[in-house]
């Protein structure tokens, strides 16, 4: 099966494509992320491995800008962070889960907890030093301003 998107994690949802068949593991129905243990081939355990979930996004541009809006409630700021560079975006971050709250006192646990992140292919080039990023009752709006390719000067000669 393949691997669910941040939003079919958080949503609950099971998504089945017609060239798949239509089974559940314990993983798929339950949408908590599950952490696994490697072992060697000594048996010794290893590092634990962490699945990171794929956080959806819009994408969409205007005459001067690209936008990118993703939903990101329950995140800290201190949790997200988002890299730019001419062509791509990457936002990664890590939604923590309330410890306080005990497994047996959950009658439903659907909501995705941990890290997730994305990676987004700019349809123009921008100009990453005039980026924003703004975040609203839990959407993150990141406005990307494009470079204009045919802008053109006149540059005056100085004489020493």
């Amino acid at each position: 099966m393949k691997k669910r998107s941040f939003f079919e994690r958080l949503a609950g949802n099971l998504r089945f494509d017609d060239n798949e068949e239509d089974v559940q593991t314990e993983e798929t129905k339950n949408p908590i992320l599950l952490k696994e243990e490697q072992k060697t081939n000594t048996g010794l355990p290893v590092k634990e491995v962490e699945e990171v979930g794929e956080l959806p996004v819009d994408a969409y541009e205007t005459q001067n800008e690209i936008i990118i809006q993703a939903l990101i409630a329950g995140v800290l700021p201190d949790n997200l962070s988002i890299a730019i560079t001419r062509e791509t975006v990457s936002i990664k971050g890590r939604r923590e889960e309330n410890k306080t709250i005990s497994p047996e006192q959950y009658s439903i646990k659907e909501l995705y907890w941990g890290s997730f992140a994305r990676s987004v292919d700019l349809p123009a080039e921008v100009d990453i030093d005039s980026a924003e990023a703004i975040e609203r009752h839990g959407m993150l709006m990141i406005k990307l301003p494009k470079t204009d390719r045919g802008r053109k000067t006149m540059l005056k000669i100085k004489s020493i």
